[in-house]
């Protein structure tokens, strides 16, 4: 077996981060195996590329989840980045932190050092704000982070719309004021995509004491004497081992972590050993917890000139093409979304609840997970409960680590997220019918007027209700009997291995999860250069 100091399982947004910082120093030798293929193309490389790659299986895990009893049954497509840069390399770019609460709440619940006064300094140390630096942001880091290429102007009216309707106004919703109205901000330079891999990776490519390997598929985690010691992958199509002599790090996200844990043997025993699975490590908390934001839109036809859907099609999207390989600019610059609005469902929320999202564009979902953009002019609004209370669970389909794991959401299990879900949606139409967005919109045609009462909206959640594609928390961090990992994100229950990614946020962020899974990267890179562990002989 090769032997390598640390080995990183998965490339993505927290991976790309760790191999990086832990290569940094000449003496470490790192190994960074991803399942996917190079990061290469096109249109991974432009920010309206995430249409075709939403369900491009090359570069795209392009999961289901298991029927949801609470969705009428629906099964509902969940893709996750399957290249250089994972997630970060197909999303939808928009860059939000989340508030400041948030990480208060993680250290509140047994987790040292990750307030946010601690984990502040790593946020700024990735970022280069193009707005420049203040107390909560920073320049010089390797992730760019930019306001969006075309503030359309319908977006400009929504904005002064909300702030009308009584939703404060903030000029920078990562820095001193989460909660209010702004435009988003976008891990974007100069129209290209900033993958993590892109911006952390691709400029140290070469480094001798960093081995990158794609098409390396982590089927298991090695252990002797307590202790990971390596990892077993099918590299193309040959099965080998790899050793470490420090540490195993596994940053393969919140949906493959716990499926890499589990066919390795840490995992509620009963049902490993169902499977056939030697247990290592009985750890029921592993592939609980999941959580995920689950969003509803609404759909308004408008004027044509508030709408780019005609932009996006036909001569004028040929147009928008040179544009963008013109000047980098245009709607093929642009990320997901242009407005969010965090807001509270009731005055009992200690903080905002509630991310509404504004397009001056509007998109339909196939069921099988195509998206098409609509023709006709139209503009729409999205929310979701920021901090839903419901939540559901990963599980092993097979011992065999080529299925994929079996995804079992709740979404909307918890009354009150359905209660704060129609507040939102009430106050999507309360901004639209304020001016001067108000003067842009023919009639609202989805959900539709006649949806009104809380049982009229849970059944449109029920039929068309989506995943934010947000997934994190199945390997959570703590200190109770379902934690898997500990403040340092050590796994519990055996050594020199930790995971570092998504699954190990206790609560799930305010607002879209990437930033929070990128500072996740650099923190756990610091916490395994504090700790400094031996090389094992």
């Amino acid at each position: 077996m090769e032997t390598f100091d640390y080995i990183i399982v998965g490339a993505g947004s927290a991976g790309c981060i760790v191999a990086r910082r832990l290569s940094d120093n000449p003496s470490n030798r790192v190994l960074l195996l991803e399942a996917g293929p190079p990061a290469k193309g096109f249109w991974l490389d432009t920010p309206a590329g995430m249409a075709r790659l939403f369900m491009n299986k090359k570069v795209n895990w392009s999961y289901f989840t298991e029927p949801i009893a609470t969705m009428q049954n629906r099964r509902m497509y969940w893709p996750r980045g399957r290249t250089l840069g994972g997630t970060s390399a197909i999303n939808g770019m928009v860059y939000i932190r989340g508030h400041q609460l948030d990480f208060d709440h993680w250290k509140s619940v047994g987790n040292r050092g990750w307030g946010y006064d601690d984990v502040l300094p790593y946020f700024k140390r990735m970022e280069h704000y193009e707005r420049g630096a203040d107390r909560y942001r920073a320049t010089g880091g390797p992730l760019w982070i930019s306001d969006p290429a075309v503030k359309h102007p319908s977006s400009v009216d929504f904005i002064e719309s909300a702030v009308r309707s009584g939703v404060p106004r903030t000029r920078d919703m990562n820095g001193e004021l989460h909660d209010g109205v702004d435009f988003l901000q976008f891990t974007i330079r100069r129209g290209v995509r900033q993958s993590a891999y892109r911006a952390y990776l691709e400029p140290v490519h070469g480094r001798p004491n960093l081995v990158v390997k794609t098409a390396a598929h982590v089927h298991r985690i090695l252990f002797a004497n307590g202790e990971a010691v390596g990892v077993e992958a099918r590299v193309d199509r040959e099965l080998r081992q790899f050793a470490a002599a420090r540490e195993v790090i596994l940053a393969a996200g919140a949906l493959n972590s716990p499926q890499v844990l589990m066919l390795s043997g840490i995992g509620e025993g009963a049902a490993l050993q169902r499977l056939g699975i030697p247990v290592v490590v009985n750890a029921p908390g592993v592939g609980r917890n999941l959580q995920d934001h689950f969003y509803v839109h609404s759909q308004y036809a408008s004027t044509p000139a508030s709408s780019f859907n005609r932009d996006l099609h036909g001569l004028r999207m040929y147009w928008q093409g040179l544009r963008y390989l013109a000047t980098g600019g245009g709607y093929l610059a642009l990320g997901s979304s242009q407005v969010a609005a965090f807001v509270k469902s009731g005055p009992e929320e200690e903080y905002a609840d509630l991310q509404i999202n504004f397009r001056p564009m509007t998109f339909t979902f196939d069921p099988s997970g195509k998206v098409t953009i609509d023709r006709s002019p139209a503009i729409s609004a999205s929310v979701y409960r920021a901090r839903p209370k419901s939540t559901g669970h990963l599980l092993l389909r097979s011992p065999n680590p080529e299925d994929p794991p079996s995804l079992t959401p709740n979404y909307m299990a918890d009354p009150d997220d359905i209660r704060a879900t129609a507040a939102g949606m009430r106050l999507i139409r309360e901004i639209m019918a304020t001016p001067p967005i108000a003067s842009r919109v023919l009639c609202e045609t989805v959900p539709g007027p006649d949806v009104q009462s809380d049982e009229q909206f849970l059944d449109h959640f029920e039929r068309f209700g989506n995943t934010c594609f947000h997934p994190v928390g199945t390997c959570k961090m703590g200190q109770d009997d379902m934690a898997v990992v500990n403040d340092r994100l050590q796994v519990r229950g055996v050594g020199r291995l930790r995971v570092i990614d998504a699954s190990i946020m206790p609560r799930i962020t305010t607002g879209n999860t990437n930033a929070a899974s990128l500072m996740i990267g650099e923190k756990g890179a610091d916490l395994i250069r504090e700790d400094a562990l031996q090389r094992r002989l």
